[in-house]
């Protein structure tokens, strides 16, 4: 909490993170940061996407706006492009009338209309919907951010199985997490759930069911093991996308982040021996084998 009071200046309006934080799995402490947040008067918002709400559900730890990129668990099988936008109805614009203007001052595109007074706390509507129906009279009138209609559907489908999946998700990502501790090759692995990660105790408050299936480690042998590793799997899917029923792996360094230098790299958080997993809901064992190949390829 004390880095993000340190980070508030004159003009900020919002405070943003992920409540589990892809790659390295750190954990968010909502309620904390959510704390600092409206102690300086802005609201708190925060993506969810890796957590999904199975395993953790922020507004009730404080957050005032949740987002999701619902291609990846939500809908499941990386085959729609959704995004979604949460709303509380907590925070109060009309407190702030010089922080955020454009909910306290007409809207000459809607008659004048001022969201804050008219939509906010103490509104007709008995519920405060300033900051949602903002989003969806301008932002998407203006940017046209709607999803297609088999997207969503693909959406609904997706959402039918969410617990089964999530359940399944976290099992594997638990079992591989344990598994890579004790490999030889590996120097480190990042997950929250383990006993051994800095984040745990927060994971056991935010997500004791687990914290999620995206985890990363370093390999030894830094670029070229990664590389190696990489290019050596069969069941997993070499892409960026996470969030998959099926098993995903990326190495950063030669791939997202290979247009920075060695330093740029450092400072965004990506080790040369980077691998990052996105577990999916295949079987265990042949997770693990997959694995142990790509392992042996990478000596």
């Amino acid at each position: 909490p004390e880095s993000w009071k340190k980070a508030v200046r004159p003009n900020t309006k919002a405070f943003f993170g992920e409540t589990i934080a892809n790659p390295k799995n750190d954990v968010l402490d909502i309620a904390a940061v959510a704390k600092v947040a409206h102690d300086h008067g802005v609201p708190l918002i925060v993506d969810n996407t890796v957590a999904t709400p199975f395993l953790i559900r922020p507004i009730e730890h404080g957050a005032d706006v949740v987002v999701h990129s619902a291609t990846k668990f939500l809908s499941g099988h990386g085959n729609a492009v959704v995004g979604a936008i949460v709303d509380a109805g907590k925070f109060d614009y009309a407190q702030y009338p010089d922080r955020f203007k454009n909910f306290n001052q007409p809207d000459p595109s809607y008659h004048g209309l001022v969201y804050a007074q008219a939509l906010g706390v103490g509104s007709a509507f008995g519920a405060n919907l300033a900051y949602i129906f903002k989003i969806r009279l301008t932002l998407l009138r203006d940017i046209g951010a709607a999803v297609a209609p088999f997207n969503a559907w693909l959406l609904a489908q997706g959402l039918e199985t969410l617990s089964l999946r999530i359940e399944r998700h976290v099992d594997n990502a638990k079992a591989v997490a344990t598994w890579l501790e004790s490999h030889p090759q590996v120097e480190k692995v990042n997950y929250a759930s383990l006993a051994s990660s800095p984040w745990n105790a927060l994971a056991k408050k935010y997500c004791p069911r687990g914290s999620g299936s995206v985890l990363s480690f370093e390999i030894k042998g830094g670029v070229e093991a990664g590389k190696k590793f990489i290019e050596a799997l069969n069941i997993f899917s070499h892409v960026a996308n996470i969030g998959d029923v099926r098993s995903l792996a990326i190495h950063p360094a030669s791939t997202t982040h290979s247009q920075l230098t060695p330093a740029e790299q450092l400072q965004a958080g990506v080790t040369p021996g980077l691998v990052r997993l996105s577990l999916g809901i295949e079987n265990i064992a042949d997770i693990k084998s997959d694995l142990e190949k790509a392992f042996a390829a990478a000596k």
